[in-house]
């Protein structure tokens, strides 16, 4: 499966962002989707992970409450709604796609990656 993600930029601390992913190639239904990012210097992280119908969503502590995973199957498309933004929030955010049932949150189960887009949070 092919991913392309969009919607980073620049914004202000508190301000918000809406980050999309849209998946070609497979049957994205069939997939776990999930958000990561890394920051310069930094390991790739964890962000939101989202099942196959969006029922069942995992979040980093660090974004919990903050940010919102969901994804229309019919659009082949999975989002990522990042509100009340810091400058930590700073890096490259990645989608990634795994095809299995269990939603994971590890960055070395996902068998699929787009090629990141930045999210600059000034202070």
């Amino acid at each position: 499966v092919q991913l392309q993600a969009s919607g980073g930029g620049l914004v202000q601390a508190g301000g918000s962002l809406r980050l999309s992913c849209v998946a070609s190639g497979r049957t994205f239904s069939n997939y776990v989707m999930g958000w990561f990012r890394q920051a310069p210097g930094k390991e790739r992280e964890f962000v939101a992970a989202i099942g196959w119908s969006g029922g069942t969503t995992y979040y980093a502590g660090s974004v919990k409450g903050r940010f919102t995973i969901s994804r229309d199957n019919a659009k082949n498309t999975v989002y990522l709604q990042m509100n009340s933004l810091k400058p930590e929030d700073t890096a490259v955010y990645y989608c990634a796609a795994r095809h299995t049932i269990v939603v994971v949150t590890s960055t070395t189960a996902y068998d699929y990656w787009g090629q990141g887009t930045q999210v600059t949070v000034s202070s």
